[in-house]
């Protein structure tokens, strides 16, 4: 039997994501979130409360106001980092708390 209509599974998943852009968001938001402790590392990590996306807005809170002061000051490279690591333009800001 002669399959006319295959495509290997990656195709079929890339189909699928490009077809439902809701689910594909919340997978960027989720890579952002990941990206958030991979990219900024274990120290970041152990002072961050609570981590959320919405609107493209990432709101993050901080058990340090020192790490905060400092965070600020860098908050566009660091949307370009986590942009970078989602591979979308997830983040259009970064609230820090």
């Amino acid at each position: 039997m002669i399959h006319q209509n295959t495509q290997t599974l990656g195709e079929a998943l890339r189909e699928f994501f490009e077809g439902n852009s809701e689910l594909r968001r919340n997978i960027l938001e989720i890579r952002v979130q990941r990206g958030w402790r991979e990219l900024f590392g274990p120290m970041v990590a152990q002072y961050t409360r609570e981590l959320f996306v919405k609107n493209g807005v990432l709101y993050v809170s901080l058990t340090s106001s020192v790490l905060r002061n400092e965070l600020v000051l860098c908050r566009e490279r660091m949307i370009k980092s986590l942009n970078d690591y989602a591979g979308s333009e997830v983040i259009k800001d970064i609230v820090i708390r």
